[in-house]
């Protein structure tokens, strides 16, 4: 597949670039550190693996700073750090994002971008108080993660029939169990996933790391460690307002299952869905330049 050269706006010095390259990793290193080491003790994490292991960007990937669409890397060093690198090309002493990697990835950004402005284009709905992770273990022989339920599992049944599932995204219901689908308000399938994702939604926010470590190395770095972070705290809520109990793990419960948890859930889906506007709005940003 032939691409013809990329525009570019801005030329890093080497200078520049380390410097941004080590701020990124000094930014994350703590929690990839943490997710490795407990990787190498053969611990398991009910909370944190889920953002290596669903969201499937390895530790090392997170780390490796990318500048993104419109700039190139100047210098020696450049060349030999991202030079035979995947995604990137070097032309002399400058390196940028390889126009075949974006040629090939063409068809992903105009799927992204579709999902992204369709989602932003909707009002956030916060009425669904997290119950989709109620609705993966109820009725269930079998829990998704080797901690207790609060309640155990009678509660957590009850709590799932005295409410309304109202879930909106796709990825989320299709782990409800076989007994929860049929109770959620719509039926969701990926076809419609653009009809039905809306920015309430812990889970679209959730998402825009994926979106963002799917358009690496054309998104820039800083944003793909926005994205991690808003996905790490909207998990850190998601767990606790689960029926897990997860005080081993030092995590206080949200508890949805009454009107004040219910209000304490809705107030941090909200900021939390805050968070997430301006990220999507720079990956809409990202997808727009795409050639």
């Amino acid at each position: 597949m032939s691409a013809g050269p990329l525009a570019v706006d801005t030329v890093l010095t080497e200078s520049e670039w380390t410097a941004r390259a080590a701020a990124h990793r000094t930014r994350l290193a703590p929690f990839v550190d943490a997710h490795i080491a407990r990787t190498r003790r053969g611990e398991r994490h009910p909370v944190w693996d889920f953002l290596f292991t669903y969201y499937n960007l390895r530790p090392a990937q997170l780390l490796r700073w990318h500048p993104g669409l419109g700039i190139a890397l100047d210098g020696d060093a450049a060349v030999a750090e991202y030079g035979s690198a995947r995604g990137y090309l070097a032309d002399g002493r400058r390196v940028t994002v390889d126009p075949r990697f974006v040629a090939r990835r063409r068809d992903a950004a105009e799927h992204i971008a579709r999902l992204l402005a369709a989602t932003a284009g909707r009002p956030a709905a916060l009425g669904c108080f997290g119950l989709h992770e109620w609705a993966m273990v109820y009725r269930a022989p079998d829990v998704r993660h080797p901690v207790p339920l609060r309640l155990g599992a009678d509660g957590a049944d009850a709590v799932v029939e005295a409410a309304a599932l109202r879930c909106t995204h796709y990825d989320a219901y299709r782990f409800f169990t076989p007994d929860a689908a049929p109770r959620n308000t719509i039926e969701l399938t990926r076809e419609s996933q653009v009809e039905r994702e809306q920015p309430g939604c812990l889970h679209a926010g959730m998402d825009l790391y994926k979106w963002a470590f799917k358009l690496s190395p054309g998104a820039p770095s800083e944003l793909v460690a926005d994205a991690f972070e808003l996905a790490r705290d909207a998990r850190e809520l998601d767990m606790r307002a689960s029926p897990y109990d997860l005080a081993d793990h030092g995590f206080a419960p949200v508890r949805i299952e009454t009107s004040t948890g219910r209000a304490e859930y809705v107030r941090a889906q909200a900021a939390l869905a805050q968070r997430a506007a301006p990220i999507r709005e720079r990956l809409l940003a990202v997808c727009a330049r795409w050639p």
